[in-house]
């Protein structure tokens, strides 16, 4: 990129992914640099207008709920990518695998085993029950291979220091891998010289990888098991990643009128009739799968499929019930949960968090409200967040009566410093925010896609980095080897 983008670029006392604190370019960044200088102000421009007409093609959209016109934006993306080294990513994997893995023997001893995570007083009993993603009616229901989460997006933050901390776990329906993959087919376009010089870790894979998951983790007496996508429609915020995650496994994407169930199997409707379903990756919450079972005025899901996977016919994934290992109140509890199951120190740690329905740690967070961020423990996609620093009085006052009222339904943490990331403003660089969402697959083996979704806090100095917030992303490259050119 020019060289003057760099003008007046400062990290302001964050940690920067691509500087040190003196300013210097980190190793791992210096080749990328080297070879973007040559790109000139107007090279970059067009370059830019390539990438929005691709997204814009392609219909890479996000659906930010509330806003006035409803609606469907192209995903932002910048061009300056994110590095990761490949040493680092070892660090990041391992403590990924190590952190799903428990998470998967968690939920099968709840809801499959003995419980005995209970029985030993590792996590309360009533904290658990309490969750609103605990679901009874789980109980019982085979899970192949103990893939509960079949899919996990886990988001990482690093703080100061530069240490990798777990911010969230998502193990319901974690979204945003499509944009990891058409972000990097559109650098792979917009960028190819530069792309092509160094050596990046693909991603393509993904597609192969989950059906090899949802093939793996189907009935046993599946002989050659057919796959589909259960969507809620075109009308979700994330349908456009629905229809992406089904071309890319070329498998169908369905929605629940698309099928019946009958003698506790599941078909899917076709011109040819009736085609026997064995696993499906469901893109519906719990609450809308069976109305049978769940919410009877739902018309999103399939009656009867609930029997059907208590009856071993067919496979739903994600389990129905993640979301009581979600919860954010029970993330305080995963470090212990990898010590109670694996015997092993949790590699990558959490962020400091202090749990409301404790009355010491109520009256210690309440004291210093104005320092902290509040979250409310059911909710994602940052809906719900009081970032203490920046909230007004009557913001600190409301969340402190909602706290009051609901000490279970809240959590609070220490702000993290994220680090920094130079970001194509206008026509130059500044440092935003950012985080990263590695995703995870549970099949035959545990595997982690190189990378994942860098989300940018686009507007200058917020924290919040998720999309339906209005952030915005990166591509994400993990070197292979030592890193650096081809």
């Amino acid at each position: 990129m020019p060289a003057d983008l760099f003008d007046g670029y400062a990290h302001e006392g964050f940690f920067d992914e691509a500087f040190t604190a003196s300013g210097e370019v980190r190793p791992h960044y210096r080749d990328l640099f080297a070879r973007l200088g040559d790109i000139t102000h107007e090279d970059l421009a067009r370059r830019e207008r390539l990438r929005d007409a691709a997204f814009r093609s392609a219909g890479i959209t996000f659906t930010v709920y509330g806003e006035a016109q409803g609606v469907e934006r192209t995903f932002p993306m910048d061009l300056l990518p994110r590095i990761i080294p490949a040493d680092e990513w070892d660090h990041i994997e391992t403590g990924l695998i190590q952190r799903v893995t428990a998470l998967n023997r968690f939920l099968n001893d709840l809801y499959l085993g003995d419980r005995a995570v209970l029985h030993d007083r590792i996590v309360p009993s009533w904290l658990l029950l309490s969750a609103s993603g605990f679901c009874r009616q789980a109980f019982g229901v085979p899970v192949p291979q103990a893939a509960h989460c079949l899919v996990a997006g886990i988001d990482l933050v690093r703080d100061a220091e530069g240490t990798y901390r777990v911010l969230e776990d998502n193990l319901r329906n974690p979204s945003g891998i499509s944009y990891v993959l058409e972000n990097r087919a559109a650098m792979t376009r917009v960028l190819p010289r530069v792309f092509g010089k160094m050596a990046v870790r693909p991603v393509d894979h993904y597609g192969a990888s989950l059906l090899r998951a949802l093939r793996h983790t189907a009935p046993p007496s599946a002989g050659n098991p057919n796959v589909v996508v259960l969507t809620p429609g075109s009308y979700n915020s994330a349908f456009f990643e629905h229809a992406f995650l089904a071309r890319q496994m070329g498998v169908e994407l369905v929605e629940g009128r698309d099928l019946v169930v009958d003698e506790h199997v599941v078909y899917m409707r076709t011109t040819r009739g009736l085609e026997r379903v064995d696993a499906i990756y469901r893109r519906i919450d719990d609450d809308f799968l069976d109305p049978v079972v769940f919410r009877r005025d739902s018309t999103l899901g399939v009656p009867g499929l609930m029997a059907a996977a208590r009856a071993g016919n067919v496979t739903i994934s994600n389990a129905m019930g993640n979301g009581v290992a979600d919860d954010k109140a029970v993330y305080a509890f995963v470090p212990e949960l990898i010590r109670y199951y694996l015997g092993e120190e949790p590699i990558l740690a959490n962020c400091e968090t202090y749990l409301l329905w404790d009355a010491d740690q109520r009256k210690a967070v309440l004291d210093r409200l104005d320092e902290l961020v509040v979250k409310p423990v059911a909710e994602s996609g940052g809906y719900g967040m009081c970032i203490g620093p920046h909230a007004t009085d009557e913001e600190l006052a409301t969340i402190a009566k909602r706290i009051e009222a609901d000490p279970r339904g809240y959590i609070a943490q220490e702000v993290v410093s994220l680090s920094r990331h130079p970001t194509l403003i206008d026509d130059h660089l500044e440092g935003r925010h950012i985080d990263l969402r590695p995703f995870v697959i549970s099949g035959d083996r545990v595997e982690v896609i190189p990378g994942g979704l860098t989300r940018v806090a686009l507007r200058k100095g917020s924290l919040v980095v998720n999309s339906s917030q209005g952030g915005g992303s990166k591509d994400t490259w993990v070197l292979a080897g030592d890193g650096g050119s081809r």
